[in-house]
């Protein structure tokens, strides 16, 4: 297996080094792999089954590195302007559904 090295500034490093638990070597092959992963993707539209389970295993897919498309986001600020109610418990939200 091959080595590669990340050079980065001492607080970076000091930072990192707050968390000894993480397995940062395993974090950043799961990113580069993602970002080949994403490119793969944009370009064939489509993942072959070995990248597909690596996604699953994460709960990540190249699409949700997409931005929104306008169209969704207008329609997003329309239900946030709609009439909402306000509850405080699951019964309460019943009386109200039913009045």
């Amino acid at each position: 297996m091959a080595t590669l090295t990340l050079v980065v500034d001492a607080e970076f490093r000091n930072r990192l080094r707050e968390f000894p638990w993480v397995n940062w070597s395993e974090i950043a092959r799961e990113e580069a792999r993602k970002k080949l992963i994403f490119e793969d993707f944009m370009r064939k539209r489509e993942l072959s089954d070995e990248d597909w389970r690596f996604c699953e295993r994460l709960d990540w897919h190249p699409v949700d590195e997409l931005p929104l498309k306008k169209g969704f986001i207008e329609k997003m600020r329309r239900i946030s302007r709609e009439k909402s109610i306000k509850v405080s418990s699951l019964a309460e939200l019943f009386d109200e559904l039913h009045h």
